[in-house]
């Protein structure tokens, strides 16, 4: 028979006691008794003492008067903290505490993470202690790169674009927050947690816990006013976006409209922002116009990109137009073709409230066309230009206001067809008048809109908007006005939204009956 004896040594016990209050520490070992003591000199204690040992079988008890706490002390800093602070040496301070966090920080931020104040006990002035104060820095950190983790099919150009912006910078809040900030409000990914950060000796790499947002939406809208004939009538919008079904944070958009007035307008939109794992993408856009049986349009606008950073883009665009008169007995309109090239840039700002699309957004451009009457073979030179903006200004608490304006002028030496001007008015515009019912060489709007949020849910808006059109070949320059209020809130299937505006030109009699009533839903999927 085997027998197996098991036999412990004996495990040493160690206990601080404080004299004062009798309070018992228990350590593993003896110099974890000692990091603790000196510990309580580094942190105000600056009188600790040691008073007894007694050692009972394995149970070891040191007895320690920590003395009083200096919070209040005169400070006599090193010539290293005096000449990187720019500070006076020598000052007295009411709290030790507050001054030696106040002086780590400023390390910290400049990249020091690690740095630790060393406090030593120098002597007494009137009473009080004298510290004297240095600075262990340690190595400075930067931002050595990123590592994704959850959604990893993130574009690589957008990881590059990144650490284009902070790769190299100093590891601090300022720019921790930075990156965070960079995807609040971001349409394809956000964080599921803050960044985290893994430090090695010789690099610092912030790891960024992704997850990719549903991101394709509908919009449906669906409109009732009158007609030109004050016919109540039927009218709406259906806009359709495929985003980032391919990881590539590409967007595909189908977007339709029918007016009151039986026209109705087709879009079809490809972006490609990353072409090639490059900083240039590719938009292109065909606009299909018909106003009943008068005429029809139809754009093709392909355009290069370029990203300037995450928020600004600047692009080159092409125009291809045509025009097509079908009713014969429509003279103010003809047939023409347009070509021509331009510019444009856009920003945007995201929001990090879900109610709102983003916090600010501005686009602008330029083209240049050549127009070709088809009939006479009559060619003219046409400048474009087009500005949008739009913000929301965070008054107080849930209040807000929003901000808006567009405006758009093509300029020629030759008169304008009707059927090429500028069309606009309704849901997007100016909201109390029909879509695309008011055409123009020139228009402007601006409209400010109060909002009041019902917690992150709902919010409801009153807005009023002024604007002025000019149509030479008419003859007029009205100038307009539009006013309403409604309601927005998310039920289980997206954002409804649900308004009642007025517009009408200035001088003209307010009618009951010209109200616009407009109902719709956003909902991503």
């Amino acid at each position: 028979m085997l027998f197996c004896v098991f036999i412990q040594a004996q495990k040493k016990h160690y206990w601080l006691i404080d004299t004062e209050t009798n309070v018992r520490k228990k350590v593993k070992d003896s110099v974890s008794a000692v990091k603790f003591l000196d510990s309580l000199s580094q942190n105000n204690y600056f009188f600790t003492q040691l008073k007894e040992v007694k050692v009972k079988g394995d149970s070891t008890e040191i007895f320690y008067d920590k003395g009083k706490n200096y919070n209040e002390t005169y400070v006599d800093l090193s010539d290293s903290i005096v000449q990187k602070l720019k500070i006076q040496k020598d000052f007295f301070t009411k709290n030790l505490d507050s001054t030696k966090r106040s002086i780590n920080k400023k390390y910290i931020d400049e990249g020091y993470s690690f740095s630790r104040i060393k406090s030593k006990y120098k002597g007494k002035k009137n009473g009080f202690p004298v510290i004297g104060l240095d600075i262990n820095k340690n190595d400075k950190r930067v931002i050595n790169g990123f590592v994704v983790k959850g959604y990893e099919r993130v574009p690589k150009r957008f990881i590059k674009n990144l650490e284009k912006e902070f790769k190299g910078k100093t590891y601090d809040d300022k720019n921790l927050l930075a990156i965070n900030k960079s995807f609040q409000g971001h349409p394809f990914v956000t964080l599921e947690r803050q960044p985290q950060t893994l430090f090695t000796k010789d690099s610092t790499n912030i790891y960024l816990f992704m997850e990719k947002k549903k991101t394709n939406t509908f919009d449906g809208v669906i409109g009732f006013g009158n007609d030109k004939t004050d016919k109540f009538t039927l009218n709406g919008t259906m806009n359709v976006n495929f985003r980032n079904m391919f990881n590539g944070f590409e967007a595909i958009n189908l977007y339709w409209q029918r007016n009151p007035d039986r026209g109705q307008t087709f879009d079809l939109e490809v972006d490609i922002p990353y072409l090639l794992k490059s900083n240039i993408g590719m938009n292109t856009k065909v606009n299909i116009y018909r106003q009943d049986s008068t005429f029809a349009n139809v754009k093709f606008l392909p355009a290069f990109y370029y990203h300037l950073n995450n928020r600004n883009k600047i692009g080159f665009r092409g125009t291809l137009e045509t025009s097509s008169v079908i009713d014969t007995l429509y003279t103010q309109g003809k047939d023409y073709n347009k070509r021509g090239i331009g510019i444009w840039y856009e920003m945007t700002e995201p929001t990090d409230i879900d109610l709102f699309l983003y916090k600010t957004k501005i686009s602008a451009g330029y083209d240049f066309l050549t127009t070709t009457y088809t009939k006479g073979n009559i060619k003219a030179n046409q400048n474009q230009f087009y500005f949008y903006g739009e913000h929301n200004y965070h008054l107080s608490g849930n209040h807000f206001i929003n901000i808006k304006g567009e405006g758009r002028m093509m300029d020629s030496k030759m008169e304008f067809s009707t059927n090429e001007l500028f069309r606009f008015g309704g849901w997007n515009s100016m909201r109390g008048f029909n879509e695309n019912s008011l055409a123009a060489d020139y228009f402007y709007y601006g409209s400010l809109e109060y909002r009041y949020l019902i917690g992150s849910q709902a919010f409801f808006d009153l807005f009023g908007q002024y604007g002025q059109l000019n149509n030479k070949s008419l003859g007029v320059k009205p100038k307009l006005y539009s006013v309403g209020l409604g309601f927005n809130f998310f039920i289980p299937i997206g954002l409804m939204s649900f308004q009642l505006s007025n517009g009408n030109e200035f001088g003209n009699p307010f009618k009951f009956n010209d109200i616009k009533i407009h109902w719709g839903i956003l909902s991503r999927f």
